[in-house]
């Protein structure tokens, strides 16, 4: 069994959706997460994405940072040596994974490139960012909460996607500066990537209602809904 298969995690539909699904949406979690951590956002974003289908896959590891008799959480790769190669090296190990159930996905519900956006939150959001500009084709978009982009120096060699982005983090985040953002901000736009960044005032490793009308309204924009 590939690490793919063991993708799964919650789904949500709008009551309100259409039999077609017109856009989906892959929530992607934090480090010692699961899919249940964000998918509480999704009767959200369906407020303006009503005929969209959102899933949150667990990360393909159990986390390696939780105490061993602690409540299973899940990670995309370790990040007990959070130094730029380590991480990159985990990122790239872990992103055919990710981009094989992207894959999956568009497949199964035979949807278009252009119909899916990604939600990342902390490493969730360096998966998304590390994944979708690494595409072969454009998806409609990524947002990005509370996190950083991972392989900073090596984009501008393996770029082949340039999806408009959205950054959102606090100005109090306990875990990854703010700085990390600005960096982020400025090596995306050198590769002549669209990029929308915010800063939100007291908010510290987290999302709140701020940020997520900040994403509905990027996704309302990148799906062009009316």
């Amino acid at each position: 069994m590939t690490k793919l298969d063991l993708l799964s995690g919650p789904n949500y539909r709008s009551e309100d959706s259409s039999e077609q699904i017109e856009q989906l949406i892959i929530l992607v979690h934090g480090l010692g997460a699961d899919g249940n951590d964000l998918i509480g956002l999704a009767p959200y974003f369906a407020e303006v994405c009503p005929n969209a289908l959102f899933i949150a896959p667990n990360g393909p590891e159990k986390c390696d940072m939780i105490p061993m008799h602690a409540e299973i959480g899940y990670q995309w790769f370790s990040l007990q040596n959070r130094g730029e190669a380590a991480m990159l090296e985990g990122a790239r190990m872990v992103a055919p994974t990710l981009n094989g159930f992207i894959d999956q996905q568009i497949e199964k519900y035979t949807l278009q490139e252009n119909q899916v956006a990604l939600i990342g939150f902390s490493q969730g959001t360096m998966m998304s960012l590390f994944c979708g500009t690494r595409r072969k084709k454009d998806i409609a978009g990524i947002i990005g909460f509370s996190g950083q982009l991972v392989g900073k120096e090596v984009l501008k060699n393996e770029i082949a996607s340039y999806p408009p982005i959205l950054l959102i983090n606090g100005d109090q985040d306990e875990l990854i500066p703010i700085q990390e953002q600005e960096i982020a901000v400025k090596v995306l736009k050198q590769e002549n990537i669209s990029v929308e960044s915010h800063i939100i005032r007291g908010l510290g490793h987290s999302i709140d209602f701020e940020g997520i009308q900040m994403a509905r309204e990027f996704l309302t924009k990148i799906f062009a809904i009316k």
